[in-house]
This record gives structure tokens, sequence and C-alpha cells, in this order.
């Protein structure tokens, strides 16, 4: 063993200690059972230990271990296949957990996911997490029913990685077993589009007991002191009649469950979808289904009470209507009302129309902009009389990229350049006489 060898301080004082047994040994100061009670070994080894130290000195005492490779090493083979895959573009910014099970599935790696991290920090391809400061929130125990709660959430992301534009995901999650019972990808966040992803759920699944999303204005009136209106949104409507609970989440650690299924999908569902060169909002719901059977057998866990909260639909729940805009107006002595700057006029047989003077009707309005008027549950003839010149609309923040992308404006057409004798080109002392002469004349 020549050259310089590393080891701790601790094994350094033990050999010490060993050397200055085995001295006393060899200069007979002590006996060889006294000395085999020191070291703790049998009195055989001790010998042994004795003759290699007469004939080596302290260097015997080294142990053989120290330098050598370990026995359980990984084969260089695996390591070139864990960096080949990482040299591939689309692997680039895999983890180790899912590159993991990815070499597993396709290259049939028999390392752990450990070995594959401890390479991936060598080659410089993983930074492990930097210790931060830990902010420390109360334990929420989960629900013991499947569908007694389910945290609600719209995750906006460049999903497709500049293959589409951006959009949002729309994620429910159960509390009580962490399974993720619907997933759709939309524009933006905005009322119509929780309406039919919220309807494709019930239809699938049932109607759960409550819902818990965030402070989101589509689930709650955050205008203060708001002076029209009964205090609910639309959706929060739409759920009452439907039977359905909501309650909004003061933090979004309170619907942390929510928040962390969406940092999985960030990282699992993008890399899904670039093996798969999904790259519309089309094609990737139309993924949904076969990436969440997988994921949800992998992560969902088992309910303490396997009894199921979710309620079937009733006769009278007609989802339609259910999912429509509605508003409560009254018609004028002339059976007019006016609605989104649009003002209808109600027609009714003549014998008739005393009896809806001043009468509160409600009006629905469908994803499509059809517009129908109600009183007592039965549907009135009417038609539009007058369009007024509105103004424009409030965007919220979460449909403002969405509304961008479509309101593009035409770069195309070319800019009026003045011409040579405009005003505009006379300087700043004042137009020329010849240009003022030129102007009035035109």
């Amino acid at each position: 063993m020549e050259g310089h060898i590393t080891m701790s301080t601790n094994e350094l004082d033990e050999i010490q200690v060993r050397a200055q047994i085995l001295k006393d040994l060899i200069d007979r100061r002590i006996k060889t059972s006294k000395a085999a009670k020191r070291l703790g070994l049998s009195i055989r080894q001790t010998l042994r230990l004795k003759k290699k130290f007469k004939a080596q000195g302290p260097k015997s005492l080294i142990s053989k271990k120290i330098g050598a490779r370990s026995n359980r090493q990984l084969p260089q083979t695996q390591k070139d296949t864990i960096l080949t895959f990482f040299n591939q573009e689309n692997h680039r910014d895999f983890g180790p957990t899912l590159a993991h099970e990815y070499l597993v599935n396709d290259h049939a790696l028999e390392a752990s996911v450990s070995s594959v991290r401890a390479i991936m920090i060598q080659n410089g391809l993983w930074c492990p997490n930097e210790v931060r400061k830990v902010k420390i929130y109360r334990l929420r125990p989960r629900r013991s029913k499947k569908g007694e709660l389910v945290q609600l959430d719209g995750s906006e992301h460049d999903w497709f990685e500049g293959r589409g534009s951006r959009c949002t995901l729309l994620v429910f999650i159960d509390d009580a077993t962490s399974e993720t019972l619907h997933l759709k990808f939309v524009k933006s966040e905005n009322t119509f589009d929780y309406f039919q992803a919220t309807r494709e759920y019930i239809e699938k699944c049932g109607r759960p007991e409550t819902f818990y999303p965030d402070k989101h204005s589509v689930f709650r009136v955050n205008h203060v002191g708001a002076l029209s209106g009964d205090g609910r949104t639309q959706f929060g409507r739409a759920l009452e009649e439907l039977g359905v609970q909501l309650i909004c989440a003061n933090s979004p650690q309170a619907k942390g469950r929510v928040e962390r299924r969406n940092r999985d999908f960030q990282n699992r569902l993008v890399k899904a979808m670039r093996l798969a060169k999904i790259c519309t909002i089309e094609a990737a719901n139309a993924f949904l289904p076969s990436f969440l059977d997988g994921f949800n057998k992998k992560f969902a866990k088992d309910p303490q009470d396997p009894f199921n909260a979710h309620k079937p639909l009733l006769e009278t729940h007609n989802l339609d209507k259910i999912f429509s805009l509605k508003y409560k107006r009254h018609l004028s002595k002339s059976l007019t009302l006016q609605y989104n700057n649009v003002i209808y006029q109600v027609i009714m047989p003549e014998q008739l129309e005393y009896t809806l003077r001043k009468a509160e009707v409600m009006v629905i309005e469908t994803k499509d902009g059809k517009v129908s008027i109600e009183c007592r549950g039965k549907t009135l003839t009417a038609v539009p009389y007058h369009k007024m010149q509105a103004q424009a609309p409030e965007v919220s923040s979460k449909e403002l990229m969405a509304k961008l992308m479509e309101a593009k404006i035409d770069q195309s057409r070319p800019r009026h350049k003045p011409g040579r004798r405009h005003p505009w080109k006379c300087g700043r002392r004042g137009f020329s006489k010849r240009a003022l002469e030129t102007v009035f004349s035109s």
C-alpha cells in the first residue's frame, strides 16, 4: 500500500491504540490473553496480528478495504445507459425519480433511484434542493370519504413548451384519496369553462358534498360593498341548485393537495405530452384519460371510509339550464327589459299582457350567446328591439393573456407617410409660405 492514504481521525486513533498494545505484547509487558481482551479479538487472531506487526510495522494495521473498489458499485454499462438517456433532447429536464421510472420501463435498469440521483449530481445534471426556511402550518386531517371534499384549481402554464399557445389546466382532486377525478385543458379560467369542466365531472362521478377552490372571482364576489346581485357568483348559484356546498380557501397552503398536484402535472404531464408530440388543447384533452389512469394507480390512496359520498343527479336537475348565466330582471309596463345592452320586447296575447307588468323574470344566457326569458318556470317569447353601445368589458387577470392572444393587432397594414410639403416637415419656426398655400388650396 504505497502512497498517501486518507482516513478519519477515529481510524487513526484506533491504529495508534492497537500499535501500542502490540508493542507491549512484543516487549512482554502484558500477556497474550490480556492483549486479546483489549483488542477485542481471539488469542489466535492476536498472535497472527503480532506476527504481521513484527514483519511490517504499523502498516499492517491499516484495513485493506481503504482505497479498494466497492463490490456493490454500479457497472459502467448501466452508468453509460443513464448518461445516454439524459443526452437526448426530450429528457433534458427529467428529475431523478421520473427518470428512474422511464429507465426501468424502457431500458430494464436495475439501479436504484439514489444511484441515478448520485450519477446526475456527479455529472452536473441535478442540483440538490437548498435548505429553505420553512413556515409551519397546522396540519389538517384528510376527509374520511371519497367525494366529501373535492379541491378545485386552475394551473396556467406553458404546457406545450412553445409548440402551442399557453393555456390552463383545470384540476379536480379528492381530498380523502388524493385521486385526480377530472382534468380539462381550457384557454383561461372563466365561468363558462368552469361550468363545462364541472358538468363533465358531475356526469362522470356524481355530485360531491363540497367544492374547495380559491378566492378567484369565478367562485366569490371579491368587490367590497357590491350594490347589485345577491352576493353569489354564477358558479356559486349553480352549485347551490345542485345541492353542493362551496368553501373558498384563505391561502394556497390551505388547499395544498391540489397545489402540489399542479406541480406534479407541470413536471410529469408536460414531459409525457412532449414525448407524445401533443401541441393543441384538443389533442391534450384526448390524451388526458390514458395519462390519468396510470397516474392515479401510482399516487391514489385508499379512503378511511369506503362509502362514496358522491350523490347521483336527480330528474329535476336540468344541467343545460343550471350551467348557464342567470340574471333576475323586472318587466316594464310595456313588457320590455334590458340585458347586456339590448332591449327585449316580450310578446303576449292582448288579454294576458297586464298579468306580466312589473313581473320578475329570469334571463338565461348559454355559452353560445343564446338568450331566453322565463317567468314562473315558463319560457316567454321575446325579440331584441334595440341594441345600445356598450363599454369595454372588464377582464380578470387570469383571462388577460387569453384575451390578448385572441385580439392580435394587424401589423401588416403600412403606416401613412406624410408628403414632403406637409406642414409637419416645415421645421420648428413655423410653416413656409408655399406649404400654407398648398394646404389651404387643397
